[in-house]
């Protein structure tokens, strides 16, 4: 599945340095991928796209790892009516 999350970020550097863990397959939990990253040019916010098997795998990789840098929404995204998602990891291996 894809999660998509919407990030309010509160201290941008903190956000991109703590941030900079997260694309590295040995710090994520097996199964959880990154797949694209979409920052707001000042910072205040974000949204990225997962791919995981639960929301709530992606949901505490992310907020351990962020701490209080941002405050994020999680939810999965709906492959019937999205548009642009990258091809599904299993797909490309």
């Amino acid at each position: 599945m894809f999660v998509a999350i919407v990030h309010k970020v509160q201290d941008g550097q903190a956000f991109l340095s703590r941030g900079e863990r997260l694309p590295d397959p040995s710090n994520a939990p097996a199964g959880v991928v990154p797949r694209q990253f979409c920052p707001s040019k000042d910072l205040s916010a974000a949204t990225c796209v997962w791919e995981a098997g639960s929301v709530d795998a992606v949901r505490d990789y992310v907020d351990s790892t962020l701490g209080d840098a941002s405050d994020n929404t999680y939810f999965e995204i709906n492959t019937e009516y999205a548009q642009g998602l990258p091809e599904p990891a299993a797909a490309q291996a």
